[in-house]
């Protein structure tokens, strides 16, 4: 693999176009009906086959990410994208135009989730907030960017110059895939289970479809629908419990940092999804200003949500997640709240300011609260983690779109837009308030995921042996001798910069002094002992491993043993919020296993 900040750069535009391709479309509706002569119940299908498709294929994702090597997996999802683009493009009915969209779909489906999979394999553990914060942001940016790109293109041309557009950027994506993502070790020989396929597609379209019509269709129908998809849940669950190999391990549910941030992260995206539906729709009817007005309004909340995004990550890669998650419910709830009470105003300044603080609020949870949730689980539940949390981003924005819009059209049908708004309001105005409510149970959490791995921290050595980066490779072999170690970091005052051991050094010697290669260099060199002096004033840093392998101070024994078997590693820097605070060794591991294996049989 390449640096992790050139993986994150192809992720982070990957996430970017995945939610951006989610709702481009929407403001082409009108002239592709009147290009087709579809009603307006069918063109909506664009809307629903679209978001059908990404949410059976999001749990499918998780089985070919652990299946297949990552780059053919990203290649080929990046793939569906573009073929599904140019068959849109080329579209000369509204049936063709529907296939190229449910194949759109299917690459969608993929993305986010192999992105994020990518993501948490090459992100330090400490780092992952700030990570994942950026990959927020652009999810954030996405949808919204969106609406204002296609209403500028709009204007140049016909709606076919939308997928054209993406067929290009998607391009751009696989080329930058191809030549960053590098080889990736084989991946696991399993096989998949077709009836747990069957059955969680049957769940997703069920309960999707159900939510999606509920307020707009046959209610008998709805019902039935969601009905159908909870029955097929509760199957679903109980197979999974019997196999041997689940479709989706289930076992990240038992986790209770991971339950919780599931269901706080869909509370944001439920309030994020609405508002970025009632807002544009009250603003255009009650100010009477275009749809591309409208998104131009509430544009600087989307940059603003961008940059607060990263901010936010590195605030819980420091902080943790206790303080500020309770803090963007309270923006979302207060300022969501005073949107409501000044509706009456129409001023498109006073909304715009109101509303910046609401999605930023918005962006200080979904990042952290992703990576509170994904950072508890052990790296082998990743993939299945990751599933949950992307499935919940389909199932969020469905059930908050519907909620919403179903409410506000329901009020509007015997009310005016000001009420229509305000009682919308107050549903995302309580929604914030649960999530306000139960993100003050992270606290508890992390004081019990800390108790939990407090064996870590005892078992460590704290009393670090290290060396500074300037220290010669002389300096550094008398202290490795006289502390009879192995091992020691290198550190730039308090900043760990590399990690040298005696084989690394013995390993530099014999590349750059003849002698360790050629046995009658000795015998045919004058100089010797002035040479190999020069190369064993040599600085430290310059013979060090740069990439060094960490253990954050949070993380299990069994994790920390497959660290160390995996990266055939004797010892490893323990950190803290970015700061190294100790030294696990295989040794202090076996000494503890020993100890309580023997205090158990007494």
């Amino acid at each position: 693999m390449k640096k992790p900040i050139l993986i994150l750069a192809v992720m982070a535009f990957a996430s970017f176009l995945a939610t951006f391709n989610e709702t481009f479309l929407n403001i082409a509706f009108t002239p592709i009906m009147k290009d087709f002569g579809v009603s307006v119940s069918t063109v909506q299908w664009l809307i629903t086959a679209y978001m059908l498709g990404a949410a059976i294929m999001v749990p499918v994702s998780s089985f070919l990410y652990q299946k297949f090597k990552t780059k053919p997996l990203f290649s080929f999802t990046v793939s569906l994208l573009i073929i599904g683009s140019v068959i849109c493009a080329l579209a000369p009915n509204f049936a063709t135009l529907l296939s190229g969209r449910i194949v759109q779909s299917l690459g969608t489906g993929m993305l986010i989730p192999i992105g994020m999979n990518i993501t948490l394999s090459v992100v330090p553990k400490e780092k992952i907030g700030t990570y994942m914060g950026v990959m927020g942001a652009m999810t954030t940016l996405g949808p919204s960017l969106s609406i204002i790109s296609a209403g500028a293109l709009l204007s140049l041309g016909s709606w076919h110059l939308l997928f054209w557009m993406f067929a290009f950027l998607t391009s751009v994506l696989f080329i930058l895939g191809s030549i960053i993502l590098g080889k990736t070790s084989p991946k696991m020989n399993l096989k998949l289970d077709i009836l747990s396929v069957i059955l969680i597609s049957l769940t997703l379209i069920g309960i999707l479809y159900g939510v999606s019509t509920l307020f707009s269709g046959n209610i008998l129908i709805a019902i039935l629908a969601i009905v159908i998809g909870l029955i097929t849940l509760v199957i679903f669950v109980k197979r999974q419990n019997k196999l041997e190999n689940p479709f989706i391990n289930l076992k990240p549910l038992s986790i209770k940092p991971f339950r919780i941030g599931i269901i706080l992260n869909m509370l944001a995206l439920m309030i994020v999804f609405s508002m970025n539906i009632i807002m544009p729709l009250f603003i255009q009817g009650a100010l009477h200003v275009s749809a591309f007005t409208a998104s131009l309004t509430l544009f600087p909340a989307i940059i603003c949500s961008c940059l607060v995004a990263p901010i936010a990550g590195r605030l819980y890669d420091k902080y943790g997640a206790k303080t500020i998650l309770p803090v963007g419910f309270i923006l979302m709830f207060v300022f969501i709240l005073l949107l409501g009470l000044t509706r009456e105003v129409n001023a498109l300044v006073l909304i715009t300011l109101l509303y910046i603080p609401v999605i930023c609020g918005s962006a200080l949870v979904i990042g952290p609260v992703q990576s509170f949730a994904l950072s508890h689980l052990p790296t082998n539940l990743n993939p299945h983690g990751v599933t949950m949390v992307s499935t919940g981003f389909q199932i969020a924005g469905c059930v908050g779109s519907s909620l919403f819009t179903g409410v506000y059209a329901l009020v509007m049908s015997f009310s005016d837009l000001s009420t229509a708004l305000f009682i919308t309001l107050l549903v995302a105005v309580l929604i914030a308030l649960v999530g306000f409510v139960i993100s003050l149970k992270v606290r508890k959490c992390e004081t019990e995921v800390s108790v939990k791995h407090e064996k870590l921290e005892s078992i460590m050595k704290k009393d670090i042996y290290k060396v500074e980066y300037t220290d010669s490779l002389t300096d550094v072999m008398k202290y490795i001798t006289d502390k009879r170690v192995s091992g020691v970091p290198v550190m730039d005052k308090d900043k760990l910069v590399g990690f040298i051991s005696d084989g690394d050094i013995m390993r530099y010697l014999a590349k750059a002094h003849p002698l360790f290669t050629n046995a009658y260099f000795f015998s045919l060199t004058d100089g010797f002992d002035e040479k190999l002096n020069d190369l064993m004033q040599s600085k430290v840093i310059d013979v060090a491993k740069k990439k060094i392998v960490t253990i954050d101070i949070n993380t299990g024994l069994e994790e920390v043993c497959r660290i160390l078997v995996d990266k055939h590693l004797k010892k490893a820097p323990v950190m803290k919020n970015g700061k190294m605070v100790g030294i696990i060794n295989r040794s202090d591991i076996t000494k503890y296993a020993m100890n309580e294996y023997l205090t158990s049989i007494k």
